[in-house]
């Protein structure tokens, strides 16, 4: 590799290089004990140590080249290599491109010149072909060199960075290099002559976490199949960790969850992943979730800054955060003030003349923003202006009139405006107004104290609004979050809920979409839509808006519509419960974007069929329930029990246990706290029962008490009728227990666990989810053997071993190849055993690592065969039961199994005629000719289709072999599995084939003289048998003189050669086709003590698959 020339000193103490070679310009040198036998004694041992732990140039390979200024001391290094024939390479082209050029010129210095340009130069045309760019820092050139150096792995392997740290073997630290790539976290260390080199794959880690004890002071700990890894010593361990976790979910999302798998350019793509990307994916995401942004938005720019708030009078401290649609702003207490600012609401945007460095931002409303202290603040309110033009070109002809209405109505209102036609066009079908609006419009004439208290709570929030601004751009503080708190008023609840959980800006930019979807969907009927029809009257049933045809159809069309709009979740249990909430305080359109924001952004991964985001988010309550309530887990020993109860909190936000007037209060708090407020109101729930949940002796108990307690929850200041509610339904024998405001609940859990923070709540999920995910992988796995295991002999850890590697082998394919970027044929809605399957290419691979038949020459047809065989349904994909069935036979088959086997290789369905584009390459198949005869389909000939049977009569006494047994036995077998006459006969090219394969079997043999001498006696006998069973249906029998060829070959050395068979195939295609049968061939082999021996001999299975292990990754690397 060239490197950037750089001075080095050529004379030192140790004298860690040796020239090897040397002219007038340039020097090759070896690193000493490199090469050597026995290391270099001591110094070459020290050499190794020092190269492993100091990061210096010196450390990167053994062999390097320099230049010489003649006349001078000063040396430059420009090449190094990790073996002799790549430095080798290097020097040859010096000598050949660049002495022959140095001699032209006139000065020394104009040769060092020509020589660092020619270099730098070299480094460029080798970037544009390199994973490691040109930019990226010298260091970063010389450990790629170092890990291909190392661990060998296939180019395409991205390395994103290393760490110098410590790795834990036992209660010894060693010292060395930690290298994170995409698919890989490798660890290499050499002190005095130990080495130590360790690859584990991300998709394998099933727990990564930061720990501290008394010998470790902070570690990363990782937790891969069953085996604990330490690694301590980092200079920066919160940003390593961070790393690490982003790669290890990276992982996970590309490998195992495709159900939630979108278009997503870095996972389309993981040669783009590098450290810089992978941080800034990070802070887009935490932007997007603190604003509650669309997921499209990456965040640009952040500046440091004040805004000015008008009804404090003061300037805040914060952040000015710039998206490609979105300026936001939050103070450095989060809590205190944030600002959202779309760009489509910016009518323009001023810098001030004085030193105060300001930028004003003027929106629809007469309102403005005033940021000040920004630095370069010129050249940001130019590149505002530019965004604001292209984002807003065909608002600014109508912000006149937009902006005199916008400050009378409410943000509602102004997203009519802009999906008017659309609304027109399908106001028949779509409610326009919310469910409770109908149902219970609230009669001013009869105010009651509840009535009043509801017309206190919206005073308190106009006070606000006339404060802070109303819609989109209003200020959020903390008399916000107190009011929200309190609980929205149910005249605001629908415009509230659309503002912060960040529905409003989707509506806002997809003017008419829910319309053309509701359309679109229509009458569709599939599996979907017809759970959605199966659920419809179980969706608040008590409630008057869902005994009617009104809001069940709104129901219907918006459950449809987002059936229509998100197949991969399509419809899910509880989304029913949700959505009709939803629609009793929402405008059916915000029903629906309510829906997609809760879904998409809220509760990610929660309402599909694994419910993987669901049960993160208990595996987090559970950690918080151990921080926060010790003595609960004293209590109950098995924390599944809380994951139990605590699945429908999750899934329904409460509402399936709450009585509607409270469950409304706390949904209120999910769209401003998001997740936090559920996981804080569901601590509470178990602070509030501590002593009762203590005193119960079992699950069941506990369960009824937690029941209890809900049913006593009620609302006091609920404004909703008697009939609507309830608690107010509660048996008086109930009501004796103590009830329970809400409001007081929600409270109570703010000021008790209202410290927990997002950031710790977001690191919980990562951390949790690889455990979910892997844990759902075993699940999937047991299930898989425990189906498997009833047909097949292989032991129950066998198949284990078995089933790993076959997964390995899905996912290695996928680790480099870019055009699959998820794993196309993983589909988590089928069953665990259709799972996960393999194509022909991946089945080759494992076919030459597992068969104990892979040595035979003609490996890769034989692989082919047997996949076409177990490919019944012709979709050229198997699963792991056709997979194992078919290595249990090669395995532990008895000899009437193997035979069986091979015979049906060389018969169709699974024979095809194999024709190889390249001779040179032997028997060996490339990977398009595989792809293309897995997929052709064979037609049965009519002689194959003949039912003739042919009464075979066995030579007796040929050898000690009891036949007898050996046909009770095959016959049992067919009783049992299959009858006779669903063996197809075998014709006369495919038993050419057939003893080719056998012949190729026995090569290297012990018994290979004798197995040769067998198989040229069965063949003649059986040519015979059929010649005799033809009965001079052809004068000159073509059975008869293949007899003669076979015959008349003395020995193993003379046998049935394939140029032979080809020439007797060739000369007879023209005459009738003779045919086999199965029983004919089984009855020959058992006359030979030897074929049946070599069937028989047990297979080492715990060796095959230890060695499958080790070199499933080794078969793919350079090493």
């Amino acid at each position: 590799m060239w490197l950037k020339p750089e001075e080095v000193l050529l004379k030192n103490v140790l004298k860690l290089w040796l020239m090897e070679r040397s002219n007038d310009y340039f020097v090759l040198q070896r690193r000493r004990g490199y090469g050597e036998e026995g290391g270099g004694g001591l110094t070459g041992l020290l050499v190794g140590t020092l190269d492993s732990v100091l990061d210096s140039t010196a450390k990167v390979a053994p062999f390097r080249i320099l230049y010489q200024t003649p006349d001078s001391q000063v040396y430059l290094s420009i090449a190094c290599g990790a073996n002799r024939e790549e430095i080798t390479k290097h020097w040859d082209w010096l000598e050949q491109n660049i002495m022959k050029t140095l001699s032209v010129f006139d000065s020394n210095e104009d040769i060092t010149n020509f020589v660092q340009g020619k270099i730098r130069g070299l480094i460029a045309e080798e970037g544009k072909h390199s994973f490691a760019k040109e930019d990226d820092p010298e260091k970063f050139r010389e450990a790629l060199l170092k890990f291909e150096k190392c661990f060998g792995l296939p180019e395409q392997e991205k390395l994103v960075t290393y760490y110098s740290c410590s790795y834990w073997k036992g209660r010894v630290p060693c010292q060395g290099w930690l290298y994170l790539s995409t698919n890989f976290l490798s660890f290499y260390s050499f002190l005095l002559g130990s080495e130590i080199k360790l690859i584990i794959s991300w998709d394998a880690v099933s727990k990564l976490e930061k720990t501290s004890n008394v010998v470790l002071t902070k570690s990363i700990h990782i937790c891969s199949q069953g085996e604990n890894h330490y690694f301590s010593m980092f200079l920066h361990i919160n940003q390593t960790y961070l790393l690490m976790e982003q790669l290890a979910n990276y992982a996970i999302r590309r490998l195992f969850d495709k159900e939630t798998f979108d278009n997503d350019p870095i996972l389309d793509d993981p040669l783009q992943i590098t450290q810089r990307v992978l941080e800034n994916r990070a802070h887009s995401e935490q932007f997007n979730a603190f604003f509650r942004l669309p997921k499209e938005e990456t965040l640009k720019e952040v500046h440091e800054c004040f805004l000015w708030v008008p009804f404090s009078h003061f300037n805040t401290h914060g952040k000015m955060c710039i998206s490609e649609n979105y300026i936001c702003f939050a103070s450095q207490d989060g809590n205190l003030c944030s600002v959202i600012i779309p760009l489509r609401e910016v009518l323009a945007i001023d810098k001030t003349d004085d030193s105060s460095k300001s930028v004003i931002i003027s929106i629809k409303g007469k309102t403005a923003f005033c940021f000040r202290e920004v630095k370069d603040f010129e050249q940001l309110v130019t590149k505002l202006r530019l965004k604001c033009g292209a984002a807003s070109t065909e608002c600014h002809d109508t912000s006149t009139e937009l902006a005199l209405s916008y400050d009378s109505t409410g943000p509602s209102d102004n997203f009519e405006a802009l999906s008017l036609t659309c609304q027109r066009e399908c106001s028949k079908t779509v409610n326009n107004e919310a469910l409770m609006t109908v149902f219970h419009p609230q009669n001013l004439e009869t105010l009651n104290s509840k009535m009043l208290k509801e017309k206190m709570k919206e005073q308190s929030w106009n006070i606000l609004f006339a404060e802070c601004g109303r819609g989109v751009s209003m200020f959020r503080t903390k008399k916000t979050h107190d009011l929200v708190l309190r609980g929205i008023p149910e005249t605001l609840r629908g415009e509230l809920w659309m503002l912060f959980s960040g529905a409003v800006n989707d509506m806002a930019t997809n003017p008419g979409y829910y319309a053309k979807v509701v359309e679109q969907s229509l009458g569709t009927c599939n599996l979907a839509t017809e759970e959605i029809e199966l659920d419809l009257r179980r969706s608040l049933p008590e409630h008057p808006a869902f005994q009617s045809d009104t809001g069940i159809s709104a129901l219907r069309r918006v459950l449809t519509a987002y059936a229509y709009r998100n197949p991969k979740i399509g419809y899910c249990q509880a989304m029913n419960i949700l959505t009709s909430v939803l629609l009793l305080y929402a405008k059916e359109e915000e029903a629906f974007w309510l829906l997609v924001a809760v879904c998409e952004r809220m509760l990610p991964d929660y309402f599909n069929r694994q419910i993987i985001g669901a049960l993160v988010d208990q595996a987090v309550f559970e950690e918080l329930i151990r921080d926060h309530l010790p003595q609960l887990t004293e209590h109950m020993t098995d924390m599944t029990f809380f994951s139990s109860i605590s699945l429908s909190w999750f899934l329904t936000l409460f509402i399936s246990v709450l009585p509607i007037e409270s469950a409304v209060n706390v949904v209120d708090c999910f769209f401003y706290d998001g997740i936090k407020a559920i996981l804080q109101l569901g601590l509470a729930i178990l602070d509030y029962n501590l002593d009762k949940l203590q005193a119960c002796k079992d699950d069941a108990e506990a369960i009824t008490a937690l029941n209890r307690f809900f049913d006593s929850v009620t609302n006091k200041d609920s404004p909703l009728p008697s009939d609507v509610q309830q608690s107010s339904n509660v048996s008086d024998k109930k009501s004796s227990h103590i009830r329970v405001d809400i409001t007081d609940l929600i409270r109570e859990s703010n000021e008790k666990y209202g410290n927990i923070r997002y950031e710790d709540i977001h690191s919980m999920r990562c951390r949790n989810r690889l455990y979910v995910i892997q844990t759902l992988e075993e699940t999937t796995k047991q299930n898989v053997l425990r189906v498997v295991s009833q047909d097949v002999k292989l032991s129950l850890h066998e198949l284990d071993e078995l089933y790993v590697i076959f997964k390995k082998e899905l996912f290695l394919s996928y680790y480099w190849c870019l055009s699959c970027p998820v794993l196309k044929h993983h589909d988590p809605s089928l069953p665990y055993v259709e799972k996960y399957q393999i194509d022909c290419q991946q089945f080759r691979v494992l076919y030459h690592l597992l068969s104990p038949w892979a040595h035979s020459a003609n490996r890769d047809s034989l692989a082919l065969w047997t996949f076409r065989l177990l490919d019944e349904n012709s979709d050229c994909l198997i699963n792991f039961k056709e997979f194992s069935s078919a290595i249990d036979i090669m395995y532990n088959g008895s000899f009437t199994e193997k035979l069986k086997l091979l015979y049906k290789l060389h018969t169709p369905p699974a024979y095809t005629e194999v024709k190889i584009k390249d001779p040179s390459k032997g028997d060996d198949l490339s990977k398009d000719e595989l792809l293309y005869f897995s997929q052709l389909r064979v037609s049965k000939t009519a002689n194959e289709k003949e039912a003739e049977s042919v009464k075979i009569i066995p030579e007796k006494g040929k050898g000690k072999t009891d036949i007898q047994a050996y046909l009770n036995q095959w016959q049992d077998e067919l009783s049992r599995k299959e009858k006779n006459k669903d063996l197809p006969r075998m014709n006369q090219s495919q038993f050419i084939q057939f003893s080719k394969t056998l012949y190729n079997l026995f090569h290297e043999d012990p018994e290979e003289e004798s197995l040769y001498q067998a198989i040229a006696v069965v063949t003649s006998l059986l040519l015979r048998i059929e010649e005799v069973g033809r009965k001079l249906h052809s004068p000159t029998s073509s059975a008869k003189e293949f007899s003669g060829t076979v015959c008349a070959s003395g020995g193993p050395s003379e046998g049935i050669t394939e140029s032979h068979l080809e020439k007797d195939s060739s000369s007879h295609r023209e005459e009738p086709q003779w045919s086999l049968a199965f029983e004919q061939i089984l009855a020959s082999l058992l006359n030979e003590p030897a074929l049946v021996r070599f069937f028989e001999k047990p297979v080492d299975v715990k060796a095959k698959l230890e060695n499958a292990k080790t070199s499933q990754l080794r078969s793919r690397t350079k090493m």
